[in-house]
């Protein structure tokens, strides 16, 4: 009758200046000790996308009105051209390769680094973070110093290729409101992070028409509708404000520049330039500052304005003195672009702007003046001397230890996927780059991969496999290619090619423990267990076993009957990512098959409360209830599964048949006939029959 089978897991100011700190301050600047922070970040906003910066079709009045009356910077600078490692710049103060983060996946920012967080919480300040997609998910460390870090959005338990990885901004704007209405008169940091206007566009309803043809810019104006809960009233209250807001992004968008759709493999202007507002009445007056202003120029600026300690080690300088008196800004900026290295194996990128010169170091090395060039049209290395530029890099290069790159667990590479970045596991190279695998040459097989995820995200399965299909004809050795394909073949029904697919991918890169995770997974679904232990116990034994490693080979044991190892293996699982309430649902459903219900719903209980919208664990507690005879307490736990997940395939039937079975024919009708036109009929062939007869006899008996 009932289903449950196990899936895969996918307040003082500081005033003392301590050593290591810099005492300089600039004579007759303003400060405010205890003001309140807000700092905004528009994931994939180009600077040339708001009406401050110039877009005349632009729709974005609170940020322009923000613009208006503080501090508008022209010309400010990222480092990285994807989300993650961008705000571990912003947060920390320190360039990619001081802080280690260099990626969206296989990285984190270690425990022990200082933030903006950590040391506003350190002297008093309440702090609360709301991010609104993957990438800045807490695992991947921006949690630290954080009284409330909420990325509650994510389904963890959503099946592979069916993962909602993001949230509207108004959620999380609604959410950031009432944390800083909680904070009271406490100083409060509040970090927001929007979503908008990323890949892919799809601006609201209300928004659709008016920007049709323009979608990336509808999704700019919604980001800016979002935010008018935050802004209206700081922008109402004036100078009698308390609130100091800092607005950037992480990166902009290419949209089609240079041959790139998106963003991630180069760092032109369109991708490495970002808006940055600033805004305090109390602080500055209305200005535009012109000279180059960096990420990690965030955090100084900050400590600086709330006349705290400035640490000797963040990279970043203040911009308060720009900010208020109009002073010049020096210095480079150094920038890179790995993503490309990573998850393609083609050359890594590097580079410096200094004043208006901006030098890209790769096998085909390029230099612009931006200032006269902004679309970098016009390489000037061939009459340009590049030498100054070369020796700013190379000083900064060796600082670099380089990059050390986890695995990113297979649930990364998904969840990854499933917001359109094509994300894989592959290492830098420690053979040297040739003009051959300089990104220039390679960005079409790049537009391929994102043709491909666009096809998949719209359900065109056949086009987007025929298109990775091309990828690999072209070059053979791109992993996450490989990687892609085995998924979008998984879904198409072709189990047997997505594991041939993975084994060609661990055949370039045997020691990969995601795409061994992910082949375990498939081995299993395929009913071979027994493969799948084969292949897994050597990476499970492994002193910092990949998470997912064990979770596929915990359902393997399980599988073949050996329960206790399989307990062993979760509980392992377990104590490395506590923060994963899926691994209590699989642990649960380890006891569930031994008959040990009591166990298994205390597990059950723990992972819901711990993550109220798991809809996996309220299906399996429905099923505990059903079987020890609680029929009213299954029903109700199955109907909170479906509110969460109405497609819960699972559920569906578990409810539409105990209701049958109970005589209630008319409610069973609903359920099961949603669950006969939803699930996938090779996999619950024998139960769409089933309920198939059940609403046929219904139907006869009216």
């Amino acid at each position: 009758m009932t289903r449950g089978r196990p899936v895969a897991a996918v307040a003082l100011l500081l005033a003392a200046t301590a050593a290591g700190y810099s005492s300089f301050r600039a004579r007759g600047v303003r400060r405010e000790p205890g003001l309140n922070v807000l700092l905004i970040t528009i994931d994939t906003l180009r600077f040339d996308a708001l009406g401050s910066y110039g877009q005349a079709q632009a729709e974005t009045p609170w940020l322009d009105r923000l613009a208006e009356q503080g501090v508008r910077f022209e010309r400010a600078y990222a480092h990285n051209v994807v989300t993650l490692p961008s705000h571990a710049n912003i947060l920390s103060g320190l360039y990619p390769h001081e802080h280690g983060v260099r990626d969206n996946a296989g990285f984190r920012l270690p425990r022990d680094t200082q933030t903006l967080a950590t040391r506003l919480k350190q002297a008093g300040y309440r702090t609360g973070a709301f991010v609104s997609a993957f990438p800045l998910d807490s695992r991947f460390g921006l949690d630290a110093g954080f009284d409330v870090y909420d990325d509650a959005f994510l389904n963890v338990d959503a099946s592979l290729g069916h993962q909602v990885q993001q949230r509207a901004g108004p959620e999380t704007v609604e959410r950031a409101r009432r944390f800083v209405d909680a904070v009271g008169a406490a100083p409060s940091f509040c970090f927001v992070h929007l979503y908008e206007p990323h890949f892919p566009y799809a601006p609201p309803e209300a928004l659709r028409e008016r920007f049709r043809g323009r979608p990336y810019q509808g999704e700019v104006a919604a980001a800016d509708r979002a935010l008018e809960p935050l802004l209206r009233p700081l922008l109402e209250r004036g100078k009698d404000g308390r609130t100091l807001v800092i607005v950037t992004s992480d990166h902009g968008e290419s949209l089609g520049e240079h041959g790139e759709s998106t963003h991630g493999i180069f760092a032109y202007e369109a991708t490495l330039r970002v808006p940055l507002l600033l805004y305090a009445p109390r602080l500055f007056r209305p200005r535009v500052v012109r000279d180059v202003a960096r990420h990690v120029d965030i955090l100084p600026t900050v400590l600086d304005a709330l006349g705290m300690p400035i640490p000797g080690e963040t990279r970043g300088a203040s911009l308060l003195e720009a900010a208020q008196a109009g002073a010049a800004l020096h210095g480079s900026s150094y920038f890179e672009a790995l993503t490309g290295a990573f998850s393609r194996g083609w050359a890594p990128l590097y580079g410096i702007l200094d004043g208006g010169q901006k030098y890209i170091e790769l096998p085909e090395p390029e230099l612009y003046d931006v200032t006269s060039d902004p679309r970098e049209q016009q390489n000037q290395l061939a009459k340009g001397d590049a030498s100054r530029l070369r020796g700013l890099l190379a000083a900064e290069r060796a600082r670099d230890r380089g990059a050390r790159r986890g695995a990113p667990s297979a649930e990364v590479r998904e969840r990854l996927g499933a917001l359109g970045y094509v994300a894989g596991s592959g290492a830098m190279g420690d053979t040297p780059a040739t003009p051959e695998d300089d990104p220039k040459r390679l960005i079409g097989l790049d537009t391929l991969l994102q043709r491909a995820t666009t096809a998949e995200m719209e359900g065109r399965t056949d086009e987007a496999i025929a298109l990775v299909r091309e990828v690999l004809a072209k070059r053979p050795r791109m992993l996450v290619a490989h990687a892609q394909l085995a998924r979008l073949l998984r879904a198409s029904g072709d189990l047997a090619g997505a594991v041939q697919a993975l084994r060609r991918a661990l055949e370039l890169q045997p020691r990969d423990a995601v795409s061994a995770a992910l082949l375990g997974a498939y081995l299993n679904e395929a009913g071979r267990p027994q493969d799948a232990i084969a292949l897994l116990r050597p990476l499970a034994a492994a002193p910092e076993p990949d998470v997912d490693v064990l979770v596929a080979l915990g359902m393997a044991l399980a599988g073949v009957g050996r329960r206790e190892e399989a307990k062993q293996v979760f509980e392992t699982a377990r104590r490395a990512d506590p923060s994963d309430a899926m691994l209590g649902v699989n642990l649960a459903t380890v006891y569930m098959l031994g008959g040990e219900d009591a166990r298994a719903e205390e597990l059950l209980r723990q992972a819901a409360a711990q993550r109220p919208d798991l809809f996996r664990a309220w299906n399996a507690l429905g099923v505990i209830a059903a079987r020890s005879g609680r029929p009213e307490q299954a029903i109700a736990h199955w109907r909170t599964a479906l509110a969460l997940d109405p497609d819960a395939f699972d559920t569906l039937y578990n409810l539409g048949s105990l209701l049958w079975q109970r005589g209630e024919r008319e409610a069973a009708r609903e359920p099961l006939q949603r669950f006969v036109a939803r699930a996938p009929r090779r996999e619950y062939a024998p139960d769409i029959a089933r309920a198939q007869r059940w609403l046929a006899s219904a139907a006869a008996s009216r």
